[in-house]
């Protein structure tokens, strides 16, 4: 019987054997004397870890955008909102449509358009063009700005002015030729006797001499008594006492640029009198 009771002593919890932790007394303090227990090492990062950094948005642009930091570059982002400012307060809004008539305006007058058709600064570059208030009141309402309006005054000059000394030239140049026709007794003597003085001509005198002659009536007379002639040095019958330059001075006023050039008034008249005086009307 009393091993029995040895038996069931042995089982009750009693006998188990109460479970120590190494270096701590039952009540959960250190022992003397025992090392405590050394910290958990810190851990490598993992690859999640160092991805934790934020990638750039896609509203950020990539130049304003810190990738190492992974946050925006505030003062390049800074800098380049000054300088947009500055350019938008130098720019013109654009007229909304074509009815906005003073979004127009203001778009024209940024450009150099002036507020009345009177303060165009026009500097006529001809003595002959003379400032037009029509012509600019019309420029101004197609909205031309100064430089535009002096423009059309400049062209006048470089291509209409020739074409009206062109067309003045012809027209003299026919009235002339029509005094010649009935001079010679028609068209078809008058074209024979032409044809005729253009030949001497061309073996005889300069080109410039021939053409300066051949473009007024008096100067084809000339010719034709100098192709008579047929010297190129000329005396009158009249003899050259009666004339008032010599003609030497008459064939050197004829070099004269001025003459067969620039046709100048007083050249022209001095050679047609002398030739008159020579040869006769």
């Amino acid at each position: 019987m009393n091993q029995d009771i040895r038996s069931e002593t042995d089982l009750s919890p009693a006998s188990e054997p109460a479970e120590v932790t190494a270096g701590v007394s039952p009540d959960g303090a250190p022992e003397a004397g025992t090392p405590a227990a050394a910290p958990e090492a810190d851990t490598p990062a993992t690859s999640d870890e160092r991805r934790s950094i934020p990638e750039r948005p896609e509203y950020v642009p990539e130049k304003f955008w810190d990738a190492e930091k992974g946050e925006p570059r505030l003062e390049a982002l800074l800098k380049s909102y000054r300088e947009l400012e500055r350019k938008r307060g130098r720019m013109v809004a654009l007229p909304e449509g074509e009815e906005d008539a003073e979004g127009r305006a203001r778009l024209l007058r940024a450009l150099g358009w002036p507020e009345r058709p009177e303060d165009y600064e026009i500097e006529p570059p001809h003595p002959l063009l003379e400032r037009d208030p029509e012509l600019e009141r019309r420029l101004h309402e197609a909205g031309f700005t100064r430089n535009q309006a002096q423009l059309v005054y400049d062209l006048a000059a470089e291509r209409l002015l020739p074409a009206v000394a062109d067309a003045v030239a012809a027209v003299e140049a026919e009235r002339e030729r029509e005094r010649l026709v009935q001079h010679f007794g028609g068209e078809e003597a008058f074209a024979r006797i032409a044809h005729q003085i253009a030949k001497w001509a061309e073996a005889h005198l300069e080109p410039e001499v021939y053409e300066a002659l051949a473009s007024s009536y008096h100067g084809v007379l000339a010719l034709r008594e100098m192709m008579k002639a047929a010297e190129p040095e000329l005396v009158g019958e009249a003899g050259a006492g009666a004339m008032s330059v010599s003609e030497e001075e008459l064939h050197e006023l004829m070099r004269d640029p001025r003459y067969w050039r620039d046709h100048d008034p007083e050249i022209v008249a001095r050679v047609t009198e002398g030739f008159r005086q020579l040869y006769g009307e």
